[in-house]
């Protein structure tokens, strides 16, 4: 049964993931990927956020956290994502691009889910 509570998130969380990427993609250039930087931030926050509600707060059950947390959100971050997009970022000698790929990110999302406990704290 696990798998099937897995299952159906991720398959929701994919295709939030294309859907938004896609919108996203269609609204600004394609040089930098930010509809990547965006997902990644966001998906940080809310899994902290929803994390530290469901562990600290209101006492989700477990079948919910699956659900959301590696379901849904595990199939809508994209860091595999950035991996390759950043390679392909340095292979087009665009290295100030790659970095800043990297580090907004690393540091966006840090910062994002740091956001996300602080304010699953504060509910």
């Amino acid at each position: 049964m696990n798998y099937l509570i897995v299952g159906i998130g991720g398959f929701l969380g994919a295709n939030a993931r294309y859907i938004l990427g896609g919108w996203l993609a269609s609204k600004w250039s394609t040089a930098f990927p930010f509809e990547t930087l965006i997902i990644n931030v966001s998906g940080s926050f809310v899994l902290c956020l929803f994390m530290t509600l469901a562990l600290e707060r209101f006492e989700i059950p477990i079948e919910y956290r699956q659900f959301f947390a590696i379901g849904f959100l595990g199939a809508y971050t994209t860091f595999s994502t950035l991996t390759f997009e950043t390679i392909e970022l340095l292979q087009q000698g665009r290295v100030l691009y790659a970095l800043l790929n990297i580090l907004g990110s690393g540091v966006l999302g840090l910062l994002a889910g740091y956001l996300g406990v602080i304010s699953g704290r504060a509910i």
